[in-house]
């Protein structure tokens, strides 16, 4: 299949996606390039703004398995990972699979269950497998983790670990729609949509695991200049610098800085990347991976505002 095809499943895809979520271009642009970099994605938002309904439809668009897990306080990490059960009739104990086990993993409201619980998914999220009772049983492929939540400053919820954060590709952040398009809910709710059911919606399955994995494969070819990594690498140690962060951002940031630039770059049809594209991806990617000091928090400022600072700070390469 030619990468011009493979742009259009994906084009259609957005099209599918859009027939049941209105606006949230960036949060569907952040869903499909982790579909092609194999990348997990972390999705802030006040209740009701349609992160739950974005990951169900793009789910529905896809033919591939997914589970959904409502996390709550008393959730454990084999209601998440899977469990030995004994089997009276065998005389044994036989393993169970958990949600996990699927191509995509809804966790919603991820953090409102204990750090604990979030863990069971770190092996998961990073190696594709998990180890039961000294077993390790891979995971299906594709596998991605779509996880929502609610801003930390709501009551009930657990801050997520850095170590978990860390394994997101994305943190995508939905914030409230603008009028028109929260006009355009509202009809679609007065002409009889239902979020419940996507396929009254006209919602269709565009998307494959085969069409996927040529994708990734395709997107894995989008070349990179030494002066472009170098980039990339120099907005991720500056952060490491700045008087306001305690944390900045790790390999792993700057590594997942230069997947996300190259399935960007590929979706705009480029060969290689430029500094756009890294530009563009710096702010979903590396804003979870920055902790701030506790006096930059009270004076207000925001992971993102010194995002955008390094962003005006380091040299673009020519």
């Amino acid at each position: 299949m030619t990468d011009a095809l493979l742009r259009e499943s994906f084009a259609n895809l957005r099209t599918e996606v859009g027939k049941a979520v209105v606006g949230q271009d960036a949060a569907v642009t952040g869903l499909t390039i982790a579909l092609l970099t194999g990348g997990h994605v972390l999705l802030e938002g006040v209740p009701g703004v349609a992160k739950t309904l974005l990951v169900r439809t793009l789910s529905h668009a896809l033919t591939l398995d997914t589970k959904r897990v409502q996390f709550t306080p008393d959730l454990m990490p084999g209601d998440i990972t899977g469990s030995l059960v004994y089997d009276a009739k065998a005389g044994e104990f036989e393993f169970r699979e958990g949600p996990v086990f699927t191509n995509i993993l809804l966790a919603d409201e991820i953090n409102r269950t204990p750090p604990k619980t979030q863990a069971a998914l770190l092996e998961a999220m990073e190696e594709r497998q998990v180890s039961i009772d000294g077993v390790t049983r891979a995971l299906p492929v594709p596998f991605m983790v779509a996880a929502t939540m609610n801003p930390i400053e709501y009551e009930g919820t657990y801050t997520l670990p850095e170590a978990q954060l860390d394994r997101f590709l994305l943190k995508l952040v939905l914030d409230l729609p603008e009028r028109d398009d929260e006009v355009e809910v509202l009809s679609r709710h007065a002409a009889g949509f239902n979020p419940r059911d996507l396929a009254a919606a006209g919602v269709t399955a565009v998307l494959d695991a085969s069409t996927i994995s040529h994708a990734q494969a395709a997107v894995a070819q989008v070349g990179a200049s030494a002066d472009v990594i170098g980039y990339a690498v120099d907005l991720a140690r500056a952060t490491r610098h700045s008087p306001s962060v305690k944390l900045g951002v790790s390999p792993r940031g700057s590594t997942a800085l230069l997947a996300a630039s190259k399935a960007w770059a590929w979706l705009q049809g480029f060969d290689a990347i430029t500094p756009d594209h890294v530009q563009a991806m710096v702010l979903p990617v590396l804003r979870h991976r920055i902790q701030l000091r506790p006096e930059a928090e009270l004076e207000g400022v925001s992971a993102d505002t010194i995002l955008r600072s390094i962003l005006q700070q380091v040299q673009v390469p020519i």
